[in-house]
């Protein structure tokens, strides 16, 4: 008998035997299996841009001064401690099946394809081209139904709760910013109580903002597909993902707002 023939056998034995023992993938590669790593890459540059373009639309201040702060605020939010957060956070609120069902997910073909156009969304160079799109998709979609779905996946996504979050901590960024460039001294507390009040207000306008980015990401998935991520996104695992994640990113992008005002005086101090 040829060696090879013992040898297989063997081998196959040995793969079966192994593969219940082998151990549940880390929250790292989940994180990595996912598309959050790669949107997270590109959060300093979303409020970068988010509070510059903010400040040259207010016209209050000249556009260099909008741009140092703008150079500030990319300065204080580093892609690898918000991914950091989201990796202890998975850690802490997944069990290590629920951790295996969601890279499970994420294996498959529709869950990359379905990835591969929200890194694509999540750049801030195409969000003129949502704007651009918005009026022309809202009337194509209009009583179809992927406008029907985007209820369940909204809710499903978390997609507006975090977009929310995300516009507040703009926001407040942009005020710690204008409170230190004036001299101004406004409580960071008293500020982020303020527009945690307007927080409904604020739902109000970024859900329709949200509605149009969900019609041009997901123009290419189908609905069928569509229904499969929903599934994922409503699963216990799935939720349980959302929920870490959307978390994680909203701690990590609120915490830096209050250094802010501090280096404001250190930058736009000479220039008064």
């Amino acid at each position: 008998m040829k060696l090879s023939t013992l040898v297989k056998p063997l081998l196959v034995t040995g793969l079966f035997l192994a593969g219940p023992a082998m151990a549940a993938p880390s929250a790292q590669q989940v994180l990595s299996a996912s598309p959050i790593d790669d949107i997270v890459d590109r959060y300093p540059a979303m409020m970068s841009e988010g509070i510059r373009e903010g400040l040259k639309r207010s016209q209050q201040l000249p556009p260099m001064v909008a741009d140092t702060i703008g150079y500030v605020v990319s300065n204080s939010f580093r892609a690898a401690d918000i991914e950091q957060q989201i990796v202890n956070n998975l850690e802490r609120d997944l069990s290590g099946k629920q951790l295996e069902d969601v890279e499970g997910w994420y294996a498959t073909l529709v869950a990359r394809k379905i990835s591969a156009v929200e890194i694509a969304a999540s750049d801030p160079a195409v969000w003129k081209q949502i704007r651009a799109k918005a009026p022309e998709l809202n009337s194509k979609y209009k009583g179809t139904g992927r406008a029907q779905m985007f209820a369940r996946f909204d809710r499903a996504a978390r997609a507006t709760e975090s977009a929310v979050d995300t516009t507040i901590a703009v926001q407040l960024g942009l005020a710690t910013a204008m409170a230190a460039f004036r001299n101004d001294s406004a409580n960071y507390d008293e500020l982020k109580q303020k527009f945690e009040s307007q927080r409904g207000t604020i739902r109000g306008v970024v859900e329709q903002q949200v509605y149009d980015s969900y019609l041009h990401t997901y123009e290419k998935i189908s609905n069928q597909e569509m229904k499969l991520y929903i599934d994922f996104l409503e699963s216990g695992p799935g939720s349980a993902f959302t929920k870490s994640v959307t978390r994680s990113i909203q701690q990590a992008i609120t915490d830096p707002n209050e250094s802010i005002g501090n280096q404001m005086v250190r930058f736009l101090a000479p220039q008064k």
